[in-house]
């Protein structure tokens, strides 16, 4: 769990991290939550001498960001949590504000990241699995239900493995930096390697890490193809703990890509800026936002 103290412009003014211990139980994950977001207040008011007027919290799974419920979160295992009100409750009442992980790091990457000054882009972190969030004039568009920018999900290989979605061949199960740990740990025969240890073969030659690799940057390509031809971004940002092998990533990603286009226009294709903190800024973002709308209100 990352937290933050964040300024109207978005500068952190302070961050902290706990273990998330997801094996404790959804009731224990949300308590910490509670106790977390109450501490950071405390810090606040201790060290630069003001409460916290307002928090945001992002969370994985399916958000219900109106009502402030958190639905679903199968790593998690919690259903129907209304984390809103219980942060409010906890913090004195302030007005608090709930996201999407994803969206909530576009929302961040889109405003003061590396999507700043672009009126349309699509951010796709590649983590354990693969989401995205579409950019629209500074806001992040979430459907009708909630569940717009799974990209993930997008089938790119029928024949491929089986997803915990129920479909096969879907874009997360072969391009996810989960996916490729394991790939590279069978190819490689060492159980213990990951897709790091993969991109550092992959810089020194070594054919079984580049046939890896290769294979996910196609099944990469192929889903964000579909994703431009849908959605025609300025820019496409790529983060997550895939995108920490920069160039290794970067330089076959936009060949894949450019190879593919026919008709469609190519945006620039660009690393995320903000790292592991875009979520923590972003919820401070939403934070700001909704004290915005009060006001306006």
């Amino acid at each position: 769990m990352k937290a933050a103290l964040v300024g109207t412009d978005g500068t952190l003014l302070y961050e902290a991290r706990r273990a998330t211990d997801r094996e404790r139980g959804p009731d224990a994950i949300v308590e910490t939550i509670l106790g977390f977001a109450a501490d950071l207040r405390a810090y606040g008011v201790e060290h630069l001498g003001e409460s916290a007027v307002a928090a945001g919290v992002a969370v994985p799974g399916i958000v219900d960001a109106e009502r402030g419920i958190a639905l679903y979160a199968a790593n998690l295992g919690w259903r129907d949590v209304p984390l809103r009100d219980l942060l409010a409750a906890r913090l004195g009442g302030v007005p608090v504000a709930l996201g999407h992980d994803v969206r909530t790091g576009g929302l961040a990457e889109g405003r003061i990241g590396a999507g700043k000054g672009s009126d349309r882009f699509f951010f796709v972190p590649l983590g354990t699995g693969i989401a995205g969030a579409i950019g629209i004039d500074g806001t992040i568009e979430a459907g009708a239900h909630g569940y717009a920018g799974e990209i993930g999900h997008v089938v790119v290989r029928p024949d491929g493995p089986v997803c915990g979605c129920g479909q096969t061949g879907c874009m997360e199960t072969l391009a996810s930096a989960a996916a490729v740990t394991r790939a590279w740990a069978a190819a490689s025969g060492d159980p213990e390697a990951d897709a790091a240890d993969c991109a550092k073969a992959v810089a020194s030659g070594d054919p079984r890490a580049l046939a890896v690799w290769a294979d996910a940057v196609d099944a990469l390509a192929a889903g964000l193809v579909t994703a431009l031809t849908l959605l025609d971004p300025r820019r496409l940002i790529i983060g997550g703990g895939l995108a920490e092998a920069g160039e290794t990533l970067f330089t076959p990603l936009r060949a894949a890509v450019e190879e593919r286009v026919t008709f469609q226009k190519l945006p620039e294709i660009v690393p995320a800026a903000l790292g592991d903190t875009a979520g923590c800024l972003g919820a401070g973002l939403l934070a700001w936002d909704l004290l915005s709308t009060e006001v306006s209100a």
